[in-house]
């Protein structure tokens, strides 16, 4: 996935001002793409350069207010052709199993430490999302467009429980005798 793609997204789901795609991005699509305040305003303009969104005619006085996006036409067909495209997996890096590989040859002087608090700030990740399933997905909402919202929130909530549960047998693991 790519920023610019992340982008016109969620200016599909709904025009927004830079500061609002901040907001939107750390509260949701940002669980799974993150992007600071600065890469999304040069983002913003890139596309912006290249025709895929145009800023919103503003009404009334305009100084002082923050210019709204929405996506043309070759923004959406960019869109559609990077979701129908084919894309393999992603190999994993992770910082903390590589910390755990090179513990092996030069010892494990704070790993205990820092496993408890890697599984401290999963099962906290873990809680956010089940809440927010709970709050944004009650039973009936079932359009498809909710179903993949859905499915997306569920892959953060099988993730954290996939974490939660190594930590928690890694912990274990390593205290053993």
């Amino acid at each position: 996935m790519s920023l610019p793609h992340a982008i016109l997204t969620a200016l599909l789901e709904k025009p927004s001002s830079g500061l609002e795609l901040t907001r939107r991005f750390d509260k949701s699509i940002g669980y799974f793409w993150s992007a600071t305040h600065q890469q999304i305003y040069r983002e913003l303009g890139r596309l912006e350069r290249d025709g895929a969104i145009r800023a919103l005619p503003r009404q009334g006085a305009t100084r002082g207010q923050k210019k709204e996006y929405e996506v043309l036409p070759a923004g959406r067909a960019e869109l559609a052709r990077w979701t129908a495209a084919s894309q393999d997996p992603k190999p994993m890096r992770d910082t903390l199993l590589l910390r755990l590989r090179a513990a092996a040859v030069v010892g494990t002087e704070g790993i205990q430490e820092e496993l408890h608090r890697h599984l401290d700030l999963h099962r906290r990740q873990l809680a956010e999302y089940e809440e927010i399933e709970r709050r944004d997905f009650p039973p009936g909402k079932d359009t498809v467009e909710d179903r993949l919202r859905h499915v997306v929130l569920r892959a953060g909530i099988d993730l954290e429980t996939f974490w939660t549960q190594w930590l928690t047998h890694a912990i274990e693991e390593l205290q053993a005798p």
